[in-house]
């Protein structure tokens, strides 16, 4: 994505803004722009004589997923969980003002973290059912939303990409402020194909202004991720590396603070392996590698870091982080101080905070301006498509076989099968993955809504048909399998203690449908499955597979052996969700005589736990 130069400079001037370029001449850098003028403490520095100083606000939200009200779509009710937690945009709305009208709006910035266009039925309605990309189409929610609470800035996350670069697009044209994603590169040129930084500048009475420059950075991931958008367009190095090379080049523009927006958790791990050189949760390793950064708004791994303090390794600064909880639970505070001494702006002190969404009210300006968005998509999800003969639910899917989950590869075995029908893998034996994403999860007898099905799979995932062998098969059982906490036969078995090993989510636990084992939680991680059979007979290792499987997993996701590198034999753009809305549909009734089926139960030492 090449930068129009001549245009970006033609803007620059009309704001009468200053112009940054830092970096190679066809970067998208951004344009700087001018805060109010602010008082501050103090006199012009002389004997006896205070130094003049300056208070700078910085706030921050990050996997923000669509949630613009407090509002779960998929219970068609107010949102809450047991920690009294609230959601969504109006409520940090009012929380940006509160603090606004404390600090002075022209002593804040407010930026994010990315995830901003995926996650609830709102935001897939506005990719998918009335998509802003259509000529004409709507201007979507989130926009709206994040221009009238005013943000500054927004770094790039991975699910920015997950409907594609031309709604990425599209969406980045309806802001009214930059997108930033130093590290999102054009794969032929490797020059930013997204703004890397913005630079703000703050009047300060009596003193040089305060120039504030924010540099995004994005996960290395979505090139596994979204391989199928980006592969050959665009390219994601690591964040280490390119805050190494942005961050002097922001310092020798003058910028008397620099702000990193990350969407990188801090726990310097990664989910892909060693699929990828570059680590995926990197944040706190900017912070340690990385000189001249005084704060990092923290994403992407959904936790709560009210502040972090990371040393860095060569200046010995404290540099630091913090992390407010997703879906807007939490805004994050960065107090900085700064004094004018020895002719410049030097940070004096960088301290960090949360504040709470459930202690406000959503902002009746927000409410006014998405509440027909809203409803449409209440409406839209309501839609009842069919019959549920019993309710289906995902509570014991963790760690029982479920039959709700089994509706999920049953859709995913049928689509494929109908697909490869009259090709040379028409005869291949047609294997399904799916994972128990949600807890709560629900489809009750009667009346099957869009919402209900929705509920059960949460993600925009789409389908892909890989070859793979018995052994390879084996191989991904025993890894999916590593997910159990080891148990010993006749020790007490708590639900709540069984899962999760080495803190790996449910969404990187798999079944696997058309095959008949067991999972031996007594015995070590790499030896628990046993009895594994094909067609009533011991697998054979030699026997090839198709695994329909998703394509987050397909390329990668959670590091399953040999999927990502299996050969691909189909794929699809539509989501798995809507395969599952057409199976029920076509139908009329949701019956698990039509779906479930016995594939794996848990044991200890060959006895059945459950």
């Amino acid at each position: 994505m090449a930068l129009n130069r001549r245009k970006f400079l033609k803007e620059s001037a009309v704001t009468g803004a200053g112009v940054a370029l830092a970096g190679a001449a066809a970067a998208p850098a951004a344009q700087a722009a001018s805060a109010g003028p602010a008082d501050a403490a103090g006199t012009a520095h002389g004997p006896g004589k205070h130094p003049k100083r300056y208070a700078l606000t910085v706030m921050g939200t990050t996997d923000l997923h669509g949630h613009v009200f407090n509002w779960d779509y998929f219970k068609d009710g107010a949102y809450s969980d047991a920690a009294g937690n609230a959601q969504g945009l109006a409520r940090i709305a009012t929380l940006v003002k509160q603090v606004r009208a404390e600090r002075g709006r022209e002593n804040t910035l407010l930026l994010d973290a990315g995830d901003t266009i995926q996650g609830t039925p709102l935001t897939y309605y506005y990719a998918k059912v009335d998509p802003i990309t259509a000529e004409g189409g709507p201007v979507h929610p989130m926009a709206l939303a994040m221009n009238a609470i005013g943000y500054d800035a927004a770094a790039l996350g991975n699910h920015e990409f997950n409907y594609g670069i031309e709604t990425l697009r599209a969406f980045e044209r309806q802001l009214d402020f930059p997108l930033l994603g130093a590290n999102a590169v054009d794969a032929t040129t490797q020059r930013p194909a997204f703004a890397p930084y913005v630079v703000k500048t703050f009047r300060v009475h009596g003193a040089p202004p305060v120039k504030v420059a924010v540099l995004g950075l994005t996960n290395p991931g979505i090139a596994i991720w979204d391989k199928a958008y980006v592969q050959g367009k665009l390219a994601f190095p690591g964040l280490e590396e390119q805050a190494a090379k942005w961050v002097p080049k922001l310092r020798s523009m003058g910028a008397d603070v620099v702000i990193v927006s990350a969407h990188s958790g801090t726990s310097g791990q990664s989910s892909y392996g060693d699929q990828l050189p570059y680590v995926e949760d990197a944040a706190a390793n900017v912070a340690r590698q990385v000189p001249g950064i005084d704060a990092i708004l923290v994403g992407h791994a959904h936790l709560e870091i009210p502040e972090l303090k990371v040393v860095n390794e060569r200046t010995g600064k404290t540099v630091v982080l913090s992390e407010p909880l997703c879906f807007a639970e939490r805004l994050s505070l960065f107090d900085i101080e700064l004094v004018f001494a020895k002719g410049r702006w030097q940070v004096e002190s960088v301290s960090a905070s949360l504040r709470n969404a459930n202690e406000v009210a959503d902002d009746p300006e927000i409410t006014a301006l998405l509440t027909d968005e809203h409803k449409k998509v209440v409406a839209y999800v309501n839609q009842v498509v069919g019959r549920a003969t019993q309710t289906l639910t995902t509570v014991e899917a963790r760690y029982k076989d479920a039959p709700i989950i089994d509706l999920i590869t049953k859709v995913q075995e049928d689509v494929v099968k109908a697909a490869l029908a009259g090709t040379a893998y028409a005869s291949l034996p047609v294997i399904a993955q799916a994972s128990p994403f949600s807890r709560t999860a629900q489809i009750p007898a009667g009346n099957v809504t869009i919402r209900d099905l929705a509920g059960l799979y949460v993600y925009d995932n789409t389908l892909v048909a890989k070859v793979l062998t018995g052994a390879q098969v084996r191989a991904y059982l025993e890894y999916s399998a590593e997910y159990f906490v080891q148990t010993a036969a006749g020790a007490p078995v708590d639900v709540e203690k069984l899962t999760n090993a080495n803190g790996r989510p449910d969404y990187n636990y798999d079944y696997v449908s058309g095959l008949r084992y067991d999972i031996d939680i007594a015995r070590p991680a790499g030896s628990r499955i046993r009895n594994l059979t094909f067609g009533g007979a011991p697998l054979d290792d030699a026997q090839q597979f198709v695994l329909a499987v998703n394509n987050y997993r397909a390329n990668g996701g959670g590091a399953f052996p040999y999927v990502a590198s299996a050969k691909e034999v189909w794929s699809e753009s539509t989501e798995i969700r809507t395969r599952i809305a057409e199976w029920v549909t076509a139908r009329g009734e949701l019956d698990p005589k039509d779906f479930a089926s016995e594939d794996w139960r848990l044991t200890r030492d060959g006895v059945p736990v459950f």
